[in-house]
């Protein structure tokens, strides 16, 4: 039996690794390289190429790849071997430097947004050395930033870099006039990965899984969730072979993987990481999601990241836990025993509460996509209202700070107006509030919003800005005080900031109407779809935020919110393609025929003077939607034609002329799926799906 302690992170070059194969000077560069942001010296470059390419053949490597993370939201490689010609039939293994800092793959066909022209095809990856090369597939993997032959990002994590460097910069000024000697802070995120699995002969019965990550047509299921008996149920034998199977190759890669268990809907389930620093986070959850959908395979099964398979059952999320702690090791969300302590929590704490508040808009762009947009407000996760749920003690400590009250705590101890006495908050002392999409619970915000395929990179690029944002006007207001004047000055700006920000803090039910009349009301922005919300990507404030921080510029901003409406425009138009071809060449044949059957029955019975009341009534059922679905069905072939001037015309197009025309063929093409017997139904049903799949 293999022990986990002794084989995890074999397959990664970390620091071990490096100590092992590295001389120890440059060793000691390297590391002030990872910890500390130095630039690599030139002159150990080979040395550590080529030190990194012995460790990786050593693993049974022959190539290495520059990995990283394009516009299109998942990953990208080119994979090169490990030889360099020494003659006409001899080779040598080879890997230098300046192939290890730098690759130049062909950049034409990632989106750019207009950042680049399609003749431009150059572009550039960089290495990253802050997370760790690792071995898969006997490829060398090398995590990069990719970026344009002008120097614009053309991926999602350099911007995630830029941002780690924002927050780290406010915070340390923030902290430090406060009076800590902090060098720096470190950003960490855990994100909880949720996914369905479903049998692979099924799903390549299933073209609308197979072309879109969902099914387009289905009813539901005699079961679905509302016994709550799947959630945290026994795990099948087969699902359990492929959770070890997952967790032994994550575990070899390096990833925390830790928590896993069945979600809410049938065949959903969970995995978890322990919390690791975001760069790193963000790499190892792009890792998270490729092993779920390969391990799948080896156990005939597929796996299915997409945010709403199936539609009547809960969707697929991916819950962003994220805090902040500094290079001694504190956690700045969570309370300390001291009133100094505290008071940094405090400022903390609503600088946070500010930037949610005035940045409400930028959260949602951070999660929007067309298979989110499903999700979002389902009864299964956040509505698309952005709030903050705080618990009832810190809500109480709050409001007793702004009236100038003092709090007396379950256990009498007193909160002065002075906040000296701050009582001791135990990480528990918040429920949990699943309605909520941004919720504090105990040392961290769980941004819950987020769909199970994003790419985490932009939510935490965000999160990090705009808090980066507000303690860098919290440091400009506090700097100019003295140390005897300081402590009133904090208070008296936690105090105006929970008065001026307090409507973004809601502890009840996120998904009553009641909320969302009273949202609207505290002014709180309701942006219902990905094309409503994309635009603000590049309002004036936002503009003007990531180019004050320098984690976005203008330009690579517009290029973003072009990229994101075109794609969230060309999802819809497949989806559109995929059910347009299902009904003409699967569904309405099927029905057909069946129609056909049922007619020979009544024609039969009549000439045997034999009346067909059930028949005749099934017929009609089936008929009388029919027809409907045919003329929607030649609207939306219309549609699928029509051409659009721009990315934001087209997006709109898609949210308010192509979804609700497929939504009422769903609605009709379901109808008839209910008066169609199994055996003639062309293609699985939710019932085969959802219970017939992973037993």
């Amino acid at each position: 039996m293999k022990i986990v302690d002794e084989y995890f992170g074999c397959d990664v070059f970390s620091t071990s690794a490096m100590q092992k194969y590295l001389p120890h000077a440059v060793y000691k560069q390297m590391i002030g390289v990872i910890e500390k942001g130095q630039e690599l010296p030139r002159e150990i470059a080979d040395i550590v190429a080529n030190a990194m390419k012995d460790w990786a053949m050593d693993k049974g490597a022959t190539h290495y790849t520059h990995w990283f993370q394009p516009m299109t939201g998942i990953t990208a490689e080119k994979h090169d071997a490990f030889i360099t010609p020494t003659g006409p039939n001899s080779v040598i293994s080879d890997f230098r430097g300046k192939e290890l800092i730098k690759g130049e793959p062909d950049a034409s066909s990632f989106p750019s947004g207009g950042l680049r022209a399609t003749f431009e095809a150059r572009g550039y990856t960089a290495w990253d050395p802050t997370s760790f090369a690792f071995v898969k597939d006997k490829t060398l993997y090398i995590p990069t930033l990719f970026c344009s032959y002008d120097g614009s990002a053309l991926d999602k994590k350099t911007p995630l870099l830029r941002s780690i460097d924002a927050l780290n910069k406010a915070a340390v000024r923030l902290y430090n006039i406060m009076g800590h000697n902090i060098k720096n802070i470190t950003v960490t995120v855990g994100p909880e990965q949720e996914y369905f699995l479903i049998d692979k002969e099924m799903y390549k019965k299933r073209l609308d899984l197979m072309v879109t990550g969902r099914t387009l047509f289905g009813t539901d299921p005699v079961k679905g969730q509302e016994l709550d008996d799947h959630y945290f149920g026994n795990i099948e034998e087969r699902v359990k072979a492929y959770m070890e199977e997952v967790d032994e190759e994550l575990w070899k890669l390096g990833v925390y993987a830790k928590t896993e268990h069945k979600e809410v809907a049938p065949c959903q389930f969970e995995i978890a990481p322990v919390y690791s620093p975001v760069n790193l986070a963000n790499d190892q959850n792009q890792i998270t999601m490729e092993i779920l959908q390969k391990v799948a395979n080896h156990h005939g099964l597929v796996c299915l990241l997409h945010e709403k398979p199936f539609a009547g059952v809960n969707g697929s999320g991916k819950h962003n836990n994220w805090s902040f702690s500094t290079d001694k090791g504190e956690n700045m969300l969570e309370p300390g025993d001291s009133p100094k302590d505290n008071i940094r929590f405090l400022i903390t704490l609503v600088a946070i509460i500010k930037a949610v508040d005035e940045y409400q808009d930028l959260l949602r762009v951070s999660v929007a996509t067309a298979g989110n947009d499903h999700r979002l407000g389902g009864h299964e996760a956040p509505p698309a209202i952005i709030s903050i749920y705080l618990g009832e003690e810190l809500t109480a400590i709050l409001e007793a700070i702004e009236k100038g009250d003092e709090y007396i705590d379950t256990i009498n101890k007193k909160l002065e107006l002075g906040v000296s006495a701050l009582p001791p908050i135990s990480r528990d002392s918040t429920d949990r509030n699943r309605t909520s999409p941004f919720a504090f619970t105990g040392n961290k915000f769980e941004f819950r919003m987020l769909g199970s395929a994003i790419n985490i990179s932009c939510p935490n690029t965000i999160l990090n800005t705009i808090v980066a944002e507000e303690m860098t006007q919290f440091a400009d207001e506090l700097e100019c005080y003295s140390e005897e004047e300081l402590n009133d000055a904090i208070i008296r700006l936690i105090r105006k900031t929970i008065k001026e920000h307090k409507r973004i803090i809601f502890s009840g039910n996120g998904y009553s109407p009641e909320w969302r009349k009273e949202a609207l009301s505290r002014g709180l922005l309701e942006l219902k779809n990905t094309a409503e919300t994309l635009p603000h990507y590049t309002d004036p404030k936002n503009l003007a935020l990531f180019e004050k921080h320098n984690v976005y510029t203008p330009n690579e901003l517009h290029a973003r919110e072009n990229i994101l409406l075109t794609n969230y425009y060309q999802v819809i138009e497949i989806e559109a393609k995929t059910m347009s071809y299902m009904l003409r060449k699967q569904i309405l044949p099927a029905v057909f025929e069946y129609e056909s059957k049922l007619a020979t029955i009544i024609q039969t019975k009549k000439s045997s003077g034999i009346t067909s009341p059930m028949e005749e009534k099934l017929l009609f059922n089936i008929n009388t939607p029919l027809e409907i679905v045919n003329k929607h069905l030649e609207k939306l072939e219309e549609l699928i034609q029509k051409s659009h001037s721009g990315a934001r015309e087209a997006a709109n197009f898609a949210a308010n002329e192509l979804l609700p025309l497929m939504d009422a063929i769903r609605a009709l093409t379901d109808t008839i799926e209910n008066n169609v017997s199994k055996n003639d139904w062309p293609i699985p049903d939710y019932n085969d799906m959802l219970f017939g799949s992973i037993l």
